[in-house]
């Protein structure tokens, strides 16, 4: 599994996914003028990496079973 492409991949889309959402919670958390100017911005770029992500483990997923 860890030879497969498709794999390293999908991990590394769940990854920036992941680092995207920490990012997000961090300066809401926090508040100020981050989080004005940039909150909605990171949640569509999440929103966007989360799409991809779930594609990539779905074909994953897919292709393993054929």
């Amino acid at each position: 599994m860890l030879n497969d492409p498709l794999f390293i991949v999908a991990a590394i889309a769940s990854l920036a996914v992941l680092v995207i959402l920490v990012i997000g919670v961090g300066a809401f958390a926090r508040g100020g003028e981050f989080n004005k100017r940039h909150a909605n911005r990171l949640m569509r770029y999440r929103l966007a990496a989360q799409f991809v992500a779930v594609i990539l483990i779905v074909a994953f997923a897919w292709l393993q079973t054929r």
